[in-house]
């Protein structure tokens, strides 16, 4: 297959060398041969490492430990954390249990960042027990199809992680490794499936097996070959799916060693931070707290939703939300918002029910007959009446305990009932915040910020 210039420089920056798969493979060995002896359940590598689709530099490696499937969801969960710790104090220099469906062992062995993950060996995928019985039938179906596509993917990877859509975690929301193997496989090659990309719309349909799409709704749909009820793609956001369409086009129309290794972003300095928020002139607010002690995949829709729900509270105050956004720290996660207006007058109009509804119209009047400014008084047919805001300055309502009466994400309101700080402004700024501050506060496409760090000249590289 022929290759652009930048195509041949990229891989050979992003192959692993031999001495990395000599360190990745002998762990790899040494671990799965020690589950085996453990016993009662066999070790099996998978993911990236396993399908030789892995780039230079990556120092992750995934090892399956596949129990008997007749064992209950309590047993697997006891016996597998027991084996994954008794391998783990051998090898590992450090070690810690994580959770997603049930819980794994995460160690650091060698330099290497392992996950140790208990599974049911069911026969086939549709029989799986839990969500991770599927990925050694992943294995099986990839490593059969890959080998003259291995270049591609690492292409495809690396080109998704310099648009800043690769992974497929919740703060991204972008493309798996899995996924990106599924595109390749489907496309014929890293070329071919850019060509595609370009012209991809919501509701774009792959089904390598000759499967059905139509009871996904996601804004991409590609039906896992073998498990045809999921979609691979479904943490793919429409966002990250258009730019990676942007991304495609930038680079078929000025093919470069940039789209693959963009040029980084400084972050604002708190000046270039200062002066953004006095040119823009809007209000920004962040409210943070401790992390929850749990997996991104937890932690972050509940950001989300408790973003959502303070967002609402503002807006019902009278404080108009121009954006918001949430992120999950290692030690703290913050809540950001941007309002046009912080500070209101303690004057507001209550809207009640038409003139001829009778009954609602009484219990209207009564229930505001002490605590109101003015009225009942009737404007265009309906009542109407003034009252006091409780709140005129939304630092102070993001300080009140109003805040936990709203539909906070359990572990989310469990932190905040410890505590958390309301910053305003510039004062917001933090150095750990500021690649994010940055994005918030000046956001762009992908294509968009490499065009204005002075790299469209490329071409040809």
């Amino acid at each position: 297959m022929t290759r652009l210039p930048c195509e041949v420089e990229v891989l050979h920056r992003i192959r692993p060398r031999e001495e990395e798969r000599a360190c990745l493979d002998g762990v790899a060995r040494q671990l799965v041969a020690a589950i085996d002896r453990e016993g009662p359940a066999r070790g099996m590598v998978v993911g990236s490492v396993a399908r030789s689709t892995w780039l230079s530099g990556d120092r992750d490696l995934d090892i399956f430990l596949l129990f008997d499937p007749s064992l209950t969801r309590e047993e697997l969960e006891a016996q597998g954390l027991a084996l994954a710790r008794r391998v783990a104090a051998r090898y590992a220099s450090s070690y810690h249990e994580k959770y997603a469906e049930h819980p794994y062992i995460n160690a650091s062995i060698d330099g290497l960042d392992v996950d140790l993950v208990p599974c049911f060996a069911v026969e086939s995928a549709a029989r799986i027990k839990s969500a991770v019985d599927r990925t050694p039938f992943h294995n099986m179906y990839i490593a059969t199809r890959i080998p003259d596509l291995v270049d591609d993917v690492l292409l495809l990877k690396q080109f998704a992680k310099g648009a800043g859509v690769y992974g497929s975690d919740q703060m991204t929301e972008g493309f798996s490794g899995y996924l990106c193997e599924l595109l390749v496989l489907h496309y014929g090659g890293f070329t071919p499936l850019l060509q595609a990309a370009v012209a991809w719309r919501p509701g774009t349909c792959i089904d390598l097996a000759g499967h059905a799409c139509k009871a996904f709704d996601e804004p991409l749909r590609v039906v896992d070959p073998v498990d045809p009820a999921r979609n691979v793609a479904a943490a793919l956001s429409l966002t990250r799916m258009c730019e990676f369409v942007e991304w495609c086009r930038g680079y078929r129309e000025r093919p470069s060693v940039a789209f693959f290794f963009p040029p980084v972003q400084e972050p604002f300095t708190r000046e270039e931070f200062a002066s953004r928020l006095e040119e823009r002139g809007t209000r920004l607010h962040a409210l943070s707290f401790a992390t929850p002690p749990l997996i991104p995949d937890i932690v972050v829709p509940q950001l989300r939703r408790s973003l959502e729900a303070l967002c609402g509270l503002l807006s019902r105050g009278g404080f108009v939300v121009h954006q918001a956004e949430a992120l999950m720290g290692e030690e703290h996660s913050l809540l950001l918002f941007e309002l046009l207006v912080d500070t209101v007058p303690p004057v507001v109009r209550h809207t009640g029910p038409p003139v001829w509804d009778p009954e609602n119209a009484g219990k209207f009047t009564e229930k505001y007959r002490k605590n109101r400014l003015s009225g009942p008084f009737i404007v265009d047919g309906r009542y109407h009446v003034e009252l006091l805001r409780r709140f005129t300055d939304a630092g102070v309502l993001l300080r009140s305990p109003e805040v936990l009466s709203v539909g906070l994400g359990k572990h989310v309101k469990r932190e905040m009932e410890r505590g958390w700080e309301v910053c305003e402004g510039v004062d917001c700024y933090r150095d750990e915040w500021a690649g994010f501050l940055s994005r918030f506060i000046e956001p762009a496409s992908p294509l968009a910020r490499m065009g204005r760090q002075g790299v469209g000249d490329t071409a040809g590289e």
